[in-house]
């Protein structure tokens, strides 16, 4: 009998959000789960674990460094003992540095077979702080990585700016990620159930609950110049069937050249002949792609892409898609 594997979600946000206040709220609420923590913390004494309210759960923490580069290694290290214990568990909160890119966090849970084997993405909350984001929008990597990577994201705080100011950022987030779902909170107060076991990283059981997941999003943002965005989406939707050996080829190229600023990547693609959807993904240079179900009668037969990343070129990627039409 196969295995099920153990679902995971990746906490992130900026210094101060108000991580440590929802990682407390998930691990008091009665969900019925058991979860073990992971932490890490930027800075060779942890305390983190000394403001994480106790329960049944246990902590594992991580003070050598940050989580998104040497940590790494200790991160498959601790997934790999959980997995020998995993009866004790039956979740897992990954909780990052504020000053850590969740992008190679989740890039572990495609690069390891055994963690494959046995762990479930099941998406990245990330926290925004309502009141000072916009000291860090513009000019923090990490901040602005932390909101392109995202399946959920919490606007925190909103009982500290005024109603036009939280308008103003919602857009702006949407601006950089539109296939993230967004919440506004006080207190990192929200419905654990929308941010947890929700199958956001997972692509097939999404689109399932979410047909219109890829669609693309209003383009009222596309012509907002209020700020250098160097961070942003671009979707394409196109109902002609692509070539399987060029679409491939293009998707190698593009990973191998712009891999580093492609934060996030998905999509559903008709490949001619084909009778199934193919469904990618992809974090950074890691990609993930398999058939999916049959296209059903009634729907029709179309790709859409979403790429959220770094400077990306929206009209060298249309054409270099064109070119792999059948």
């Amino acid at each position: 009998m196969q295995v099920q594997p153990i679902p995971v979600t990746i906490l992130t946000g900026f210094l101060g959000a108000g991580k440590t206040t929802l990682l407390n709220r998930i691990l008091t609420h009665q969900h019925g789960r058991r979860i073990a923590v992971i932490e890490n913390e930027f800075g060779e004494v942890g305390v983190d674990n000394e403001l994480v309210i106790s329960a049944d759960e246990e902590i594992f923490e991580m003070n050598n460094g940050c989580i998104c580069c040497t940590v790494r290694g200790d991160l498959i290290r601790i997934l790999g003992n959980l997995s020998r214990r995993r009866n004790q568990f039956d979740y897992v909160l990954v909780e990052t540095t504020g000053l850590a890119d969740p992008g190679p966090v989740a890039q572990t849970f495609f690069a390891d077979e055994e963690i494959r084997e046995n762990y479930r993405l099941d998406g990245i909350v990330t926290v925004v702080d309502s009141k000072h984001a916009w000291l860090h929008l513009d000019d923090s990597r990490e901040c602005q990585e932390q909101i392109a990577f995202a399946d959920r994201l919490l606007l925190n705080k909103i009982d500290l700016v005024g109603p036009g100011d939280l308008e103003r950022l919602e857009k702006r987030v949407r601006s950089m990620n539109p296939a993230a779902e967004v919440h506004r909170v006080q207190n990192s107060a929200v419905d654990v159930d929308k941010i947890i076991n929700v199958h956001a990283f997972d692509l097939d059981a999404k689109l399932e609950h979410d047909a219109g997941f890829l669609s693309p999003a209003s383009d009222e943002h596309s012509h907002d110049h209020e700020h250098d965005q160097h961070i942003g989406s671009v979707g394409i939707t196109e109902e002609r069937a692509v070539d399987h050996e060029k679409i491939n080829e293009w998707m190698s190229r593009l990973l191998k050249e712009k891999g580093q600023d492609i934060f996030r990547m998905k999509g559903i693609l008709n490949v001619k002949g084909a009778p199934k959807r193919y469904v990618f993904q992809g974090v950074h240079m890691q990609f993930e792609g398999r058939a999916d179900r049959d296209w059903k009668p009634e729907e029709t037969r179309r790709n859409t892409l979403v790429f959220i990343g770094r400077d990306l070129d929206r009209q060298a990627l249309n054409e270099a898609f064109r070119e792999c039409l059948a």
